[in-house]
């Protein structure tokens, strides 16, 4: 019988998440001063006002006022309960629950659905090798480069064209619904089961953990539409979360700081098959917001390679995928906008730098890699244009059909807000030139046009900018919070006992607040330091989030009391106890005139509170 107690799995749950690791999943963060800064995942906004502290393991929104600990944040953007969570993390890392603990399903169907998708792809790989359907499949491999080395590392297999070849081979060791829900199987009409792919390549699709959640399909035969089948979303699948390859891609995209998105599947197999490992690709969706979130995790610089089709709808993939890019990094820094170099490789003072990949003859990645090599490859990467460069460059090759006045204001219309996004002035002056000189215009005017811009686009940020609102803390609120901070300072003039000493005649009215501060009374007796008075908080509220809540704006409100002189230390604790105090006075006079306004005809009772609410009156501290 199990002698694990909650508290002990929650209090080492908790000594094994990374604050920093759990939220940048969700947040692009940038690092400022010893805290992380970006776009608050729980309201909208441009400018970062979510704060992440490694040091104290919290996060805190001063917009929204969202915060807490590690466990908070998952629960809030997982839609998950306390309990589902503590299950989950304790199976992963392989931590021992109470006999006692309940609240979850006891079937773990997540791990069943990863289960059937890896026994999937061992069933189509031996189906590419083993069968007679699988040799055109395997034909079709070869004539791309892709040996029997790459096919088993990436685990490429074949479903053929029988209707249910897969569902009979795995109806003995998963239920129906759960290869249903994994997306192996669609349910017909008349209630019998078919594979969903067949006479298909099958690409398992890992994610970042090395799991297989879902599978791309490739045709084998001309004329087989779609071209590509993709698994649909599921519990275990997301696609706008997962990247293709980033499972194999990780170590080398932490190594070179540096990442290459591409088009396809096979983009990414061969260009990592044949040295050129720090590539993904989206699965069959355009680029999002959550796959640049999940990129900035690896590259500490968010060098971001572009390496899409060099044909129209190539183009048009780019320049999506760069404004998707842009808005992730809204707030936290200018894209880079001029290359001082191609070797400078320190990009602090940049939120991300994006550039462009275009081999010519308009081939894609994979044909490229397949017929120049890799080192060609390399080559065109190390020389790979900024994305400003590239929209400029695609812009300026319609300049020998723009003729006439009219078509040349067109092409200038095109190239302005390309140009407006410079904010270097200076920078921005010699690219204009550039162009006024390439196009054959007047440069002042042309200046004149992105300036008229700008005031367009000030006006319009006018317009559209709202007061937020915020409900701030009432003072009597604020004044205990204060008090009760101090027992969180890491370096207070005051020992545990002595604070609690001095603030023993302090009368806490807010039910939570007194919660809160009765236990700190208990676990001081037990803990010497603020780290652990902290961590020991947050295990005993572990399931009351209001309370972490509070504990988390006591850990910031104790920020702005530190390193403050032993004499501004009791002045922080005479007026907050003052502030309290004069509260209270306040609220039992505003309920005695309530209750003397309500006495009808009883002149004695009527006296009798006249006469209280007067010394009441007489009692508050003159001035305060």
């Amino acid at each position: 019988m199990s002698n694990v107690t909650f508290e002990d799995v929650v209090s080492q749950i908790k000594d094994r998440l990374d604050i920093l690791d759990v939220v940048s999943k969700d947040v692009i963060l940038k690092k400022s001063g010893g805290n992380y800064w970006g776009l608050c995942p729980f309201h909208k906004e441009k400018t970062p006002s979510f704060s992440v502290n490694p040091a104290k393991g919290i996060f805190k929104c001063f917009g929204c006022g969202e915060g807490g600990d590690a466990l908070s944040y998952l629960i809030k953007t997982r839609g998950i309960t306390f309990a589902e969570l503590i299950k989950e993390l304790a199976s992963e890392f392989g931590l021992e629950l109470p006999n006692t603990f309940s609240g979850v399903k006891n079937k773990d169907v997540r791990e069943q659905m990863i289960k059937a998708c890896y026994k999937a792809a061992e069933f189509y790989q031996h189906s590419l090798f083993a069968t007679a359907d699988g040799e055109q499949a395997v034909s079709y491999l070869s004539n791309r480069g892709i040996d029997e080395k790459i096919i088993k590392r990436y685990m490429l297999g074949f479903a053929n064209k029988e209707p249910s070849h897969l569902y009979n081979s795995l109806k003995e060791q998963f239920t129906d619904e759960i290869l249903e829900k994994a997306g192996l199987v669609l349910k017909t009409q008349k209630g019998d089961y078919i594979d969903r792919f067949r006479n298909r390549i099958a690409i398992p699709i890992h994610d970042e953990n090395g799991d297989i959640v879902a599978f791309g399909a490739r045709a084998v035969e001309e004329g087989q539409n779609p071209k590509y089948l993709n698994s649909s979303d599921s519990l275990i699948y997301n696609k706008s979360k997962i990247l293709y390859g980033l499972y194999f891609a990780k170590e080398s995209i932490k190594q070179s700081d540096s990442i290459i998105i591409m088009e396809g599947y096979f983009d990414v197999i061969s260009a990592q098959a044949n040295g050129i490992e720090n590539c993904v690709a989206s699965c069959g969706t355009s680029l999002t917001p959550e796959h640049i979130k999940l990129i900035s995790r690896y590259s500490k610089s968010r060098k971001i390679y572009l390496a899409f089709d060099t044909d129209s709808a190539g183009i048009k993939a780019t320049s999506r995928g760069a404004e998707i890019i842009k808005e992730a990094f809204t707030g936290l820094g200018n894209i880079k906008q001029f290359d001082e170099n191609y070797s400078n490789t320190n990009n602090d003072k940049y939120a991300c730098e994006i550039r462009v990949i275009t081999p010519p003859e308009g081939k894609d990645p994979d044909e490229f890699i397949r017929t120049a090599g890799a080192e060609a490859y390399f080559k065109h990467l190390e020389h790979a244009p900024l994305l400003i460069d590239f929209q400029i460059n695609e812009a300026l090759k319609q300049r020998n059909e723009a003729k006439t006045p009219n078509e040349k204001m067109k092409l200038v219309k095109e190239i302005i807000p390309i140009l407006a996004e410079i904010q270097n002035k200076i920078i921005r002056t010699e690219y204009v030139k550039m162009v006024a000189s390439t196009l054959n215009i007047d440069e002042g005017a042309m200046l004149s046009e992105i300036n008229r811009f700008d005031d367009v686009l000030d006006e319009l940020k006018s317009d559209n900018v709202k007061a937020i609102v915020t409900n701030s803390s009432n003072i009597l609120e604020k004044a205990q919070k204060n008090l009760l901070s101090l027992f969180l300072i890491n370096e207070s003039h005051f020992s545990y006992k002595e604070l609690n000493e001095i603030l023993s005649k302090v009368q806490f009215s807010n039910e939570k607040l007194i919660i809160v501060k009765n236990t700190i009374d208990k676990l001081i007796c037990s803990v010497n330091n603020v780290k652990a008075l902290t961590e020991q908080l947050y295990v005993n509220f572990a399931q009351d989030e209001e309370l972490k809540a509070i504990i988390t704006d006591l850990i910031c409100i104790s920020e702005t009391f530190n390193k403050l002189s032993k004499k501004d230390f009791m002045l922080v604790i005479d007026e907050n106890i003052n502030k309290i105090n004069n509260c209270l006075l306040d609220f039992e006079k505003t309920e005695m005139r309530k209750i003397y306004q309500d006495v009808n005809n009883d002149d004695n009772e009527a006296l009798k509170i006249q006469m209280q609410l007067r010394d009441k009156i007489n009692s508050i501290v003159i001035g305060d």
